[in-house]
């Protein structure tokens, strides 16, 4: 079904307490973005830095700015439906607020998206502060991608057999930042940048808001994907990604993953499959906890156990 659309795309941005970083966001993308007709969308999840005051009165250098104001903290998935529900644009392009857009890569992606139907979303090459390129998607978690994940991922040669979940190894001699090198069609694309068409996003009814942070973007994939769509990375277009930002401990992400797969194991695969994925998951937060006891130290393992008690 057509659907007429008054801009070409909306972005989606969720703040937390996260008030300066939002503003420097704000600023790259009205700076960087030109040649598409785009409007900003804020959700901000009830912060009490400020955020409110600074970002209802930024200079968006005449570009619409639309400002939603929650009363409690709603999640990620949950602020970007409401986002998605303001927007006017043909695609949404979700952001975190700690990311900066250099490049008109806002235009880039649209043009890839327009002049390829097939394709529900896409992504790009994300690189922090440092130069380093972190993880920007991956396949889809079953059973044997955990057990890879979980146990010899970290050998050289696996991810060349067992398509990874988690392609980036940040701790083990060989990092596989390759595989961020090429573009390629992916199963899931990380949820700090993703470009997704609006029409797609309804008939897969937005995002899960069963996930509060962390394997919403791989369940909203699994959505798009099922529907009959492509995902695609695009690696020779990037952003920065702070990292970290809306997530100061990082116990944190640990641990809101575990639960996040979980989530995604109910919703999406055969039950018997449930009590595998928990094993699997305490038999590779049992085996972190001890190796990095020995390398790292108590706080690391304390870290890793705390996963092990939430698998």
């Amino acid at each position: 079904m057509n659907q007429d659309y008054s801009l070409d795309v909306s972005i989606v941005i969720v703040n937390f307490n996260t008030k300066n970083i939002t503003l420097n966001c704000l600023s790259s993308v009205i700076e960087s973005t030109q040649g598409v007709q785009y409007e900003l969308i804020v959700v901000d999840n009830a912060s009490t830095d400020g955020s409110i005051e600074a970002i209802t009165k930024f200079d968006t250098k005449g570009i619409r700015l639309k400002f939603i104001k929650n009363l409690a903290n709603v999640g990620f998935a949950a602020g970007n439906n409401q986002g998605t529900k303001e927007a006017g644009g043909k695609y949404i392009l979700f952001l975190n607020s700690d990311t900066l857009v250099k490049n008109n890569v806002v235009k880039n992606v649209f043009d890839h998206l327009e002049a390829n139907s097939k394709l529900g979303a896409a992504g790009v090459k994300i690189v922090g502060v440092d130069g380093n390129i972190q993880e920007a998607g991956g396949y889809f978690p079953t059973l044997t991608r955990v057990f890879s994940w979980m146990t010899i991922q970290d050998l050289p040669f696996v991810d060349g057999i067992i398509k990874p979940f988690h392609p980036l190894k940040k701790k083990s001699f060989t990092k596989n930042v390759g595989f961020f090198e090429k573009q390629q069609k992916l199963d899931w694309l990380i949820g700090a940048f993703m470009f997704v068409r609006k029409s797609v996003l309804d008939q897969v009814k937005g995002w899960d808001e069963d996930y509060f942070m962390y394997t919403e973007d791989v369940d909203l994939c699994y959505k798009i994907k099922n529907a009959g769509y492509e995902i695609v990375y695009l690696p020779d277009l990037q952003i920065t990604h702070l990292g970290g930002a809306s997530s100061a401990s990082s116990e944190f992400p640990l641990v809101n993953e575990y639960k996040g797969i979980k989530t995604f194991y109910k919703k999406h695969y055969p039950v018997w499959q449930f009590p595998i994925l928990r094993l699997m998951l305490k038999i590779g937060a049992l085996g972190r906890m001890i190796l990095f006891a020995i390398l790292e130290g108590r706080q690391t393992a304390h870290i890793y156990a705390k996963a092990f008690k939430t698998a």
